[in-house]
Parts: C-alpha cells; structure tokens; sequence
C-alpha cells in the first residue's frame, strides 16, 4: 500500500474577511474532492484571511500512480485560478 500525503499553501488577494476565504476554500476543497477522490481539508492558517493551507491523502497500489495523482491535484488547484499558490509539499510513505 502506498499513501501520498501533500499540502498546498495559498495565497488569497482580495480577501478581506474569514467569510470570503470560506467560501474560497470550499470551492477548493470540493473540487479536488470530486475530481481525485481523495481526502482533503483545511489543515492550518484557520484565522488568517489572506493565507490557506489545505492538506490531502491518496491512497494507492503503486508508488509511481500515487505521484503522479498528487502532481495532478497539485495543477489543478493551480488551475482552477481561485487562489495563488504559494508553497507546495509531497511525501509518498510505502507500507
């Protein structure tokens, strides 16, 4: 089994309230849910409203699907244009 785990740090212009940024990263959120499949949610920078960090899991048989997945959600977050991105991290743990 393998399990690729990643977070994805965003930047959010034009956000000038925690409600903004709400509906921001649902969009986000619910997106890469559906098209991946995979766990996501917001795992930090919860009462700054110009700054996001959202965390997924994907979970796998081979290492080189599990990358390629997460080098997958990473554009489309890019993608989707609702937000810049600022950081990206990855690690694929074989168990």
């Amino acid at each position: 089994m393998v399990v690729g785990l990643g977070i994805i740090t965003f930047r959010l212009h034009d956000c000038r309230s925690l409600k903004s940024k709400r509906t921001i990263i649902k969009s986000i959120i619910g997106r890469l849910r559906n098209n991946f499949n995979a766990s996501v949610a917001e795992v930090g920078s919860n009462d700054i409203y110009d700054e996001a960090i959202i965390g997924f899991a994907v979970v796998g048989n081979d290492r080189v699907l599990t990358n390629s997945k997460i080098d997958k959600i990473f554009n489309l977050a890019d993608e989707l244009g609702l937000a810049e991105i600022i950081n990206t991290e990855m690690e694929i743990i074989n168990l």
